[in-house]
């Protein structure tokens, strides 16, 4: 293994300036020319018109006779899956702290789960040389919550590259070598009880995490990877453990962050291998590369694990985790005869974005399209922009929901008829939470048989427990009230940090929002850290935009899914002229249910135009209908050529227009204009 290999990502609150830093290194080491344009790593057009990083992105330099392996990572909270995966790569992280905004809610949490993965942290100060910067006082807030010395932090400017080379040198010398580390941080890359084939491990084991996996139309596949132990060189025999394939590499190459060829990866190293596979779902993040010395093309890796069923077990990387989509929303084409072309561009999407997840969906209000679930708000708009550039088509997205887990009284529910609830549960992980009794904490012979049973052996051994509960992605997929004994809501852990001046309002919004206090204190003499607990279903419509509204901008939060919790939710229905609404279908808290349905009949006799007959505008919870508004009818003047004319003659028009509206209603649809879904998610 290379003791000169330094492995590290940059981590911050978004807008702190970590691709532009990642920039000043690439052009300092000679890796790239001076840059035209900022954001080198941002490879996407939409990360470079938005100033977001939305996709880790690798680079390989050499400083000072070292190997050092950057990983660019996202700042938004949406993007912490891409974040956790570069923490897992690497054995230090450069965080990054605006000296003009000091620490945010992002930078605290990302700073948490950095320490969780064992890393080095090197603190930074960045942008120095703005007027507004205040080095000390961040300094002081960077010492106040790591307790470090004031003098091992770096202030640097990503504008005029001062002190980048500090940087570079602090990560040599704090940085250990991923030989070094591997014996103190066993845990990370090792299953419990690997001991006894350390030394096979070492001599005869090449093993590599897939830590992300891009599509390339030309190549197929592309597994960016960390080698653990070993090497990896084209035509070797590779094993993917969880997903159960065999390949053999057409391509090993590191970033420069341009593709560039090598003959292996070696231990320590980070760079991709090129699968051949056709789709991201083929080589799952998290899974772990095996190669073998003594198996060979003769010898199947089954003939070879037949000797010790256990073997492959106990040197799997233990970081596989499946993605779970925190928010679910209905997507449809605005012209219903681009559904083809809509599931098209999924297909496609899903190919680069493994945390997109979508299934057939049929509304009457919209017609075919998808059920789909994002990582946040910011993953479904990333996506709406995607689907809008990429493949020209202008897309219905409706409000946004959590997943619910209901527990049934009277098991006549569909899903539950034929079975399909527990294997639902089981492939998208929920059913941990059910046989933890929503406590998050798994026995150690449940850990056992989700570690070395396949979903359907899974979905048998747990049937009884299961039996009776189903999962809802939206509130139209909640049953009846009768039929339900309890209803389980998704809780998170937030983070706020904002000015003392307007804590009145972030408290007061966070009630509004159904949060709990655990903790708040102060970072400096002007700023408060507040922790919640709060549903979030709660958050992920608008809580952010109307906390930064608040607080003039100045307020930042961070969430984190914890458990699921038992709530008194309802499922409020919408109907318009007698017709439910399955889009505007939700699942909320009891006690907003009543505020909320008068709320959104008002909101939409605002938007829904006028018709030649009355239109009535109902909620309900469940059957009980709780608010009505009536959008009047179009007026026709029947009596504009009657002037002088007989008054029954009159009455009969009248009462022949009566009866024609009335008929009307019956037979006529409501024409609802497709920008309504999204103007309801707006708050005033």
């Amino acid at each position: 293994m290379n003791k000169n290999i330094r492995n590290f990502c940059i981590i911050a609150h978004i807008d702190h300036g970590k691709s532009t830093l990642a920039d000043r290194m690439l052009e300092i080491t000679g890796t790239v020319r001076k840059l035209e344009h900022s954001q080198m790593l941002d490879r996407l057009d939409i990360e470079q018109e938005r100033w977001i990083t939305i996709k880790l992105t690798p680079a390989r330099m050499q400083w000072k006779g070292h190997e050092l392996n950057l990983i660019d990572t996202p700042g938004h909270v949406d993007f912490q899956y891409e974040v956790s995966r570069s923490l897992a790569a690497v054995e230090g992280a450069v965080l990054l702290v605006d000296a003009s905004q000091g620490v945010q809610a992002q930078t605290l949490s990302v700073l948490y789960s950095a320490m969780d993965y064992w890393l080095e942290i090197i603190p930074v100060l960045n942008k120095i040389d703005l007027p507004a910067a205040n080095p000390e006082r961040v300094a002081q807030e960077l010492q106040h919550l790591l307790g470090i010395d004031p003098e091992s932090i770096i202030k640097v400017s990503w504008k005029t590259g001062e002190n980048v080379d500090q940087v570079l040198d602090a990560i040599i010398e704090r940085i250990e070598a991923p030989e070094k580390t591997r014996n103190k941080t066993l845990d990370k890359f090792f299953q419990s009880g690997f001991e006894k084939y350390d030394g096979l491990i070492q001599k005869q084991v090449s093993r590599a995490l897939i830590f992300d996996s891009v599509y390339d139309k030309y190549r197929g596949v592309v597994c960016y990877v960390k080698v653990v132990d070993g090497s990896f060189a084209i035509g070797s025999q590779v094993r993917l453990v969880y997903s159960d394939t065999t390949i053999s590499p057409t391509e090993v190459w590191y970033f420069t962050p341009e593709y560039h060829k090598d003959r292996q990866l070696s231990a320590g190293q980070i760079g991709y291998i090129v699968t051949g596979q056709k789709s991201v779902r083929d080589a799952k993040i998290w899974d772990t590369m095996l190669v073998m010395s003594e198996v060979s093309d003769s010898q199947s890796w089954e003939t070879f694990t037949q000797k010790d069923r256990n073997f492959v077990k106990w040197i799997t990387i233990p970081w596989f985790k499946k993605v779970k989509p925190y928010v679910y929303a209905g997507v449809y084409p605005i012209d219903s005869n681009d559904f083809e072309k809509l599931r098209e561009a999924f297909g496609k999407l899903a190919l680069n974005d493994s945390a997109v997840e979508f299934e057939y969906e049929n509304s009457k209000a919209l017609g075919y399209g998808f059920r789909s679930g994002f990582l946040g708000m910011l993953h479904m708009d990333i996506v709406k922009e995607r689907l809008y550039r990429e493949y020209n088509l202008e897309t219905i997205f409706t409000i946004p929901s959590v997943v619910y887990l209901i527990k049934l009284k009277i098991l006549t529910h569909e899903k539950i008829k034929t079975g399909t609830n527990v294997m639902e549960l089981i492939k998208t992980g929920l059913f941990i939470h059910i046989i933890s009794d929503f406590t998050g904490r798994v026995s150690a012979e449940d850990q056992e048989l989700i570690a070395t049973k396949t979903d359907s052996e899974l979905a048998s051994i747990y049937a009884d427990k299961l039996g009776s509960w189903i999962l809802a992605t939206s509130g139209a997929d909640m049953p009846e009230q009768w039929i339900i004994d309890q209803i389980y809501e998704p809780y998170a852990d937030v983070e706020i940090v904002g000015p003392k001046d307007f804590s009145g309002n972030i408290m007061e919004l966070a009630q509004e929002y159904r949060g709990e206090m655990k903790h708040m204190e102060y970072i400096d003499q002007q700023r408060i850290l507040w922790r919640y607990h709060m549903p979030l279903g709660e958050l992920i419509i608008d809580f952010y935009d109307r906390l930064k509204s608040s607080t003039k901008w100045y307020a930042t939060m961070n969430y984190d899914f914890r458990r699921y919790q038992e709530s008194d939710l309802v499922r409020l229905d919408v109907f318009i002229n007698g017709d439910k609404i399955e889009a505007f279908s939700m699942g909320l808290h009891r006690e907003k249910a009543y505020s909320q349905g008068d709320e959104i009949v008002t909101k939409l006799k605002e938007l829904i135009p006028k018709h030649l007959f009355p239109i009535p505008l109902q909620a309900g919870i469940w059957s009980k209908m709780i608010a009505r508004e009536t959008i009047s009818a179009m007026k026709k003047d029947v009596l504009a050529k009657c002037y002088g004319w007989d008054v029954s003659r009159k009455r009969k028009l009248l009462e022949k227009q009566k009866e024609w509206k009335k008929k009307m209603k019956a037979i006529w649809s409501v024409n609802v204009p497709n920008d309504i879904f999204m103007k309801m998610m707006q708050r005033d």
